[in-house]
């Protein structure tokens, strides 16, 4: 009988059994391994196929073999990534705003054939984005490598800018004239992808949201900037932005409920300093960018904190406040 020409495919095919049908939890008997081969058109006998699992063990594969009763049976033991790790990462892009609905399910589906069948179920039933917000720019994929190629390649780049207008279609801001600017870094924050530049025109570090750029092009000039960006943190960047809207950046003086700890923490960081002023009470010194969005944070906590200085942080609370007095009091 001639072979099946997927013959000298049998230790692929052998790999492949083992990683899509067999876990920690689901193994599976010669027998099984046979008529499995048999359906990919290769023939198998049972004495070969001893030597082949051990060939395969020594690539690297962790073939397990379990004894039950009079059944022998084979399944994999340790995988790259754990089915936790897997629905880890399932969830990060589940989350992810900046990666649109389709590419979320595409990066999904991949991560489903790291898994066998059966643990690939369990982070098919986490797959439902559908009335999440997600970005509706799919090139969003594409400009993070992109500004990533840039970076390593040390080019200025250049792209356009848009928003999106009332009748939900792209506008190019600046009349659509091109942004130069250095890129230095990428950061994730308030759900979305920023780009950290530097603007050699203005002599300063800005940032600007991935999924709103277009056209992102290498101009092959190296980046400027570079001292600059050396005496930044990204990190304390970042903390002092609320919603990455920018500001003047000053230091801001806050009473706070001592039940608000935590949540001063969690947004500042564990280096913040609290100040003790009473039983019930303490006071944070913090660096923000002053902004109507800091501001709007600082009244969604409630009675339970209070801007006290300085002077123009009170100012901007109380012209906010007036004005939500006059728009809503009836």
């Amino acid at each position: 009988m001639p072979k099946s020409p997927n013959q000298k495919l049998k230790l692929m095919y052998l790999t492949k059994i083992f990683l899509e049908l067999t876990d920690e939890t689901h193994s599976i008997t010669m027998t099984e391994i046979i008529e499995a081969l048999s359906a990919y058109g290769i023939s198998a006998e049972r004495k070969s196929l001893y030597s082949d699992i051990e060939s395969l063990r020594l690539y690297g594969l962790d073939i397990i073999g379990t004894q039950e009763d009079r059944t022998y049976s084979y399944h994999i033991g340790n995988r790259p990534f754990e089915l936790a790790e897997l629905k880890l990462l399932v969830d990060s892009i589940q989350s992810a705003k900046f990666i649109t609905e389709k590419k979320s399910n595409e990066l999904i589906k991949k991560l489903e054939s790291l898994a066998s069948k059966y643990e690939a179920s369990q982070l098919h039933r986490q797959v439902f984005v559908s009335g999440r917000v997600k970005t509706m720019n799919e090139s969003i994929y594409y400009n993070v490598d992109r500004i990533h190629t840039a970076i390593a390649e040390n080019s200025i780049i250049t792209f356009q800018y848009f928003q999106w207008n009332v009748d939900k279609s792209m506008e190019l801001r600046h009349n659509g004239a091109l942004y130069m600017v250095s890129p230095w870094a990428l950061s994730w924050d308030d759900e979305n992808y920023y780009l950290i530049a530097y603007d050699s025109t203005k002599g300063i570090i800005k940032h600007f949201r991935v999924d709103k750029m277009l056209h992102i092009t290498q101009t092959g000039r190296p980046r400027e900037g570079r001292q600059v960006f050396k005496a930044f943190d990204t990190a304390i960047y970042t903390k002092k932005m609320f919603g990455m809207y920018g500001g003047d950046e000053i230091s801001v003086r806050m009473e706070c409920d001592n039940d608000l700890a935590g949540v001063i923490i969690d947004r500042f960081g564990k280096n913040v300093s609290l100040i003790h002023l009473d039983d019930e009470h303490f006071s944070v010194n913090v660096e923000v960018a002053l902004s109507l969005q800091f501001i709007a944070w600082v009244i969604g906590l409630g009675d339970g904190i209070k801007l006290v200085s300085p002077a123009s942080a009170v100012k901007m609370m109380n012209d906010e406040i007036d004005r939500l007095v006059i728009r809503y009091k009836q």
